[in-house]
């Protein structure tokens, strides 16, 4: 495997040095996105909110940010990057306003119905059995809670398409593959949101 290509494989489990520099590029390229996306969360007011896929640390920040009374427990597979968002995040953490967890969002190490929000921020790409997932994600949300999964890709524009031979174990899915995916794991009043001029995507569902 090239260093490009093993670079960008990065994206689905940040490991060793390379890994450091991905996380590094992480929480600043994807800001504009995450910050769009959280935009559609007008009408959510979360006190626990689950920040899954959380790389550096950088959008359970700015959830803490955005919501002063809520507290955020952040996951990620990599320990890497649980290590990384737990110093981003260290304040926070001594405040006991956040805690970032080592875990498989496919068995999330946390109790059933206890959040009000989850999120998920360029990730679910690299989710395997997203069905299974997703419904998980539903187990750990309250009824009623919120779940915003938001992607640089719509599952259609030919720049992303082009990484699914890149990066292993890559998927993009379309706004019509997600929806039917969330359905059958129980959430519903789903709503779908696309960038005006990029390929951005946001759904945001009920439990």
């Amino acid at each position: 495997m090239g260093l490009l290509k093993q670079y960008f494989n990065q994206t689905r489990k940040p490991e060793g040095v390379l890994g450091k520099l991905m996380i590094s590029g992480m929480n600043g390229g994807h800001a504009r996105m995450a910050d769009w996306g959280m935009a559609y969360l007008k009408d959510v007011e979360p006190q626990r909110i689950a920040e899954l896929g959380c790389g550096g640390g950088r959008n359970a920040a700015e959830l803490l940010g955005r919501y002063p009374m809520a507290r955020v427990t952040a996951v990620d597979y990599s320990a890497l990057s649980v290590e990384k968002a737990a110093a981003y995040n260290a304040e926070a953490i001594a405040a006991e306003r956040c805690e970032v967890l080592q875990g498989d969002v496919s068995a999330l190490p946390m109790e059933s119905g206890a959040y009000d929000l989850a999120t998920a921020f360029e990730t679910v790409y690299f989710w395997p059995g997203l069905e299974k997932c997703f419904a998980e994600v539903a187990r750990v949300l309250k009824p009623g809670g919120a779940f915003l999964i938001c992607n640089e890709s719509d599952g259609t524009d030919a720049a992303s398409l082009k990484f699914e031979q890149i990066i292993d174990g890559m998927k993009c899915h379309t706004a019509e593959q997600l929806e039917a995916t969330l359905k059958a794991a129980g959430f519903t009043a789903i709503t779908v949101y696309h960038h005006p001029s990029k390929p951005w995507l946001a759904v945001l569902a009920i439990k």
